[in-house]
């Protein structure tokens, strides 16, 4: 079980220093967020195949559970693509009372995972697998929402990809007017975030045109707070959910810390895991009472949040109120907004969300990866998540264990062995007082991961010059590869330097693969540790004559007093 003392909410934190300067922050970014949230949950509503006040609901409840309870400080909870597909999916084949059913389910398996410290355990999904069911979900989301782009007169759309672009295609019927309201609302969302990052384009995008209209296919959305109900519970579905279920919370495990780890960069705070993990539990659990879709971390309002100056989660909490204010006062004025502008949107949300610059970079990283990635892809598009994400893990298992077993070597001891052994040894050496030393030992894949990230919590610790010592990863994949581009990301930020040495053939090839000297320069990948203590002492003599102001730190040089 977790620590009780540790087990505490970043809202019960925030609130002990809370001033009226920092109310004042939180107040224009919930706000902002709010109304940025209210075209967005109605799309993926309607999208999921439910009523667009369903998704303003699961905003307003979920909203504020997951900002009181949760364990980051800027973290916008609520529904999002990454749902759609799975919603709609278990919506058409068991109908709402399923979904309901297996929204709480899911909710209990998030409180579990929180409360028993477990929730960590999706670090073990592997980074092709991530980007594979991103981009088919993204791809998907996106075929979905071309009949209201272009105003294609189908009154039903097949279900499975193929099926839906082929009807689409046969259709031949193009709305001129609905074509030119999506095509200038796309293009009036792009340059806006261009022009004014700091308010989403999907706020200028709201007008209002003789096309159909939410209020025109669904009848209005209903003024007035949410009606509380108990969902309809059906026990001859609970064997059949547990799949759909186990996809749900795993689905929303993933986007919510890769969420909070999003807001973390970009707010300079840190979070809290498993309590996160129980918040969006307790979330999904209310969501059902209200009619609410599930829920999970939005990084795109998470990253509107913070870039709007929010500072606790009392900002998620005022979005989750203005929704709420906007329900009650002016839900006919949502009725008028079109389907083809919310599909404008959900186009623009289907392209951020996929990650398309991560698939060259992918592909460059062995074809391993690559397979994962594939495989993940054309399930996702084709199949089913659930279907998706089961192939892809056990693809992945398989390959690790073949990548393992490929990097075990057995050979004899020589005395040559040993004397090229001595350039690599640590033994006997007295390091420099500007030198910390970190080593990975065994293989870096997928997994293992978070024990790198463990080391950037101790940032302070860190000296102005750090060597990664590769001596004895045996093996590394794509996430591991990720992980370590990130934390010379971050020491270069910081103002340290990253130096690696040591690192083996398999290591070595999938970083030159990766052209991962980009992270760190070319200088400072080095052969073995006499090499990189070499390359450290040319640095600090070298920052060392520099004036104290010195140069800004660049991946070959460094600032003498950063980590002092």
């Amino acid at each position: 079980m977790t620590d009780s003392k540790k087990f505490k909410p970043a809202l019960a934190i925030a609130l002990k220093q809370y001033s009226a300067r920092t109310f004042v922050s939180d107040l224009i970014a919930g706000l902002t967020v709010g109304l940025v949230a209210l075209p967005l949950a109605m799309a993926f509503a309607i999208s999921s195949g439910m009523s667009p006040q369903a998704g303003i609901y699961c905003a307003i409840v979920t909203g504020i559970i997951i900002s009181a309870l949760g364990g980051s400080y800027v973290q916008i909870g609520g529904p999002t693509g990454a749902f759609v597909v799975v919603v709609a999916g278990i919506v058409s084949q068991y109908g709402v009372d399923a979904l309901f059913m297996c929204t709480m389910m899911a909710g209990v398996l998030l409180v579990v995972m929180g409360l028993t410290g477990t929730g960590t355990a999706v670090r073990f999904i592997p980074r092709p697998v991530v980007i594979g069911f991103t981009n088919g979900i993204a791809l998907v989301i996106a075929s979905t929402q071309l009949k209201d782009f272009f105003g294609i007169p189908l009154e039903e759309v097949p279900g499975e990809f193929i099926g839906r672009i082929g009807a689409l295609i046969g259709s031949m019927t193009v709305s001129a007017e609905t074509t030119a309201l999506a095509a200038g609302v796309l293009v009036t969302i792009v340059v806006w975030n261009r022009l004014v990052p700091r308010v989403p384009g999907y706020m200028a995008a709201l007008a209002g045109l003789p096309v159909e209209t939410i209020g025109s296919r669904f009848g209005g959305i209903p003024a007035g707070l949410p009606q509380v109900q108990i969902p309809r519970f059906r026990p001859d579905l609970i064997l059949t959910l547990v799949s759909p279920t186990v996809t749900v919370a795993m689905l929303g495990a993933i986007e919510s810390l890769l969420s909070a780890v999003v807001a973390d960069r970009m707010s300079g705070t840190r979070h809290n895991s498993n309590v996160e993990l129980f918040a969006q539990g307790i979330a999904n659990i209310a969501s059902p009472l209200v009619g609410g879709l599930p829920a999970t971390g939005a990084i795109a309002r998470t990253a509107t949040n913070v870039r709007s100056g929010a500072k606790t989660p009392v900002a998620g909490i005022i979005h989750g109120i203005t929704l709420l204010l906007i329900l009650m006062i002016a839900a006919p004025l949502a009725g008028l907004v079109p389907m083809a502008v919310l599909a404008a949107i959900l186009l623009v949300v289907a392209y951020n969300m996929g990650e398309w610059r991560e698939i060259p970079e992918l592909w460059r990283q062995g074809w391993t990866d690559r397979l994962v990635w594939m495989v993940t892809f054309a399930l996702t598009v084709l199949a089913d998540l659930t279907v998706a994400v089961e192939a892809g893990m056990i693809l992945a298992a398989l390959l690790f264990i073949r990548r393992v077993a490929a990097t075990t070597t057995v050979t004899r001891v020589t005395p040559d062995y040993i004397r090229r052994g001595l350039e690599h040894s640590l033994q006997n050496r007295e390091l420099p007082d500007y030198v910390t030393i970190v080593r990975i030992q065994g293989p870096f894949l997928f997994g293992a991961t978070d024990k790198l990230t463990a080391i950037l919590a101790n940032m302070k610790e860190l000296r102005s010059i750090v060597i990664l010592r590769l001596r004895n990863m045996t093996a590394i994949d794509a996430t591991g590869l990720k992980a370590i581009e990130d934390f010379a990301d971050a020491m270069h930020k910081s103002g340290r330097v990253l130096l690696l040495c040591g690192a083996p053939v398999q290591p070595t090839r999938m970083m030159q693969r990766a052209e991962f000297h980009r992270h760190v320069g070319a200088a400072n990948i080095l052969p073995n540790v006499d090499a990189a203590l070499r390359r450290a002492a040319e640095l600090h003599e070298s920052a060392a004559a520099e004036p104290e102001t010195g140069p800004t730190p660049t991946r070959t040089g460094y600032s003498p007093h950063a980590g002092q």
